[in-house]
């Protein structure tokens, strides 16, 4: 209901469970997938994975309820576009499809900062001071030695789920010179957005959260 009373936006289709959103997209176009993660026959996290396997597909926005979804992350590195606790106000939701639509992706800070916690034991911040000559991670995921220290602190600006403002406002920096930031560690790294940017500092173990 909330969707269809949007005049910029039209469902063209609901699914009950992963297979039958893969088989109703072979006969509708769509835009953007709002994707469920736990649902019987075939999960989110598997349909993601085929849609975003689809060359000229759409885009996946999930929405978790997060304290029991554990699997939000998988579908991140399965290819969704971005996520959402199922609790965000509508507003939040609908600036998130229109965010997804328009090829940018979306990384709510506050999940963000729960999969941090959820992942602390995994993800461990190299200490700087045991390796003065190298910044943290590189030598670690492909592509993190070239990055300049700058991209490196929005890297990891990123990954605490910060917007680009935010981020400018911590380096002191204009939110321009942030996107160009991003844009350009993208490019470095050949990934496609910063969802992909949080799924790679989780796993090269850039990050943990303060106790």
């Amino acid at each position: 209901m909330i969707l269809s009373a949007q005049t910029d936006m039209e469902v063209v289709g609901e699914a009950g469970d992963g297979a039958e959103a893969l088989r109703l997209l072979r006969s509708v176009a769509a835009d953007v997938v709002v994707m469920d993660i736990r649902m019987p026959i075939m999960d989110g996290v598997a349909a993601t994975a085929e849609i975003a396997a689809r060359d000229g597909g759409p885009r996946v926005l999930v929405l978790t309820t997060f304290d029991t979804d554990e699997d939000a992350f998988a579908a991140l590195r399965a290819g969704a576009s971005g996520f959402l606790l199922k609790n965000a106000p509508p507003g939040e939701l609908l600036a998130a499809i229109r965010v997804v639509a328009a090829g940018e992706a979306v990384v709510a800070p506050r999940v963000t900062r729960r999969l941090l916690d959820r992942f602390a034991d995994r993800f461990v911040l190299p200490d700087p001071a045991a390796a003065p000559s190298r910044r943290p991670g590189a030598g670690g995921a492909a592509g993190l030695e070239l990055l300049t220290d700058r991209e490196h602190q929005v890297l990891l600006a990123v990954a605490e789920g910060l917007s680009n403002a935010e981020i400018g406002e911590r380096l002191g920096v204009a939110e321009a010179t942030v996107k160009t930031h991003v844009g350009r560690i993208l490019t470095k790294l050949g990934l496609r957005d910063r969802v992909q940017l949080v799924v790679l500092a989780y796993e090269s173990g850039l990050v943990r959260p303060e106790r």
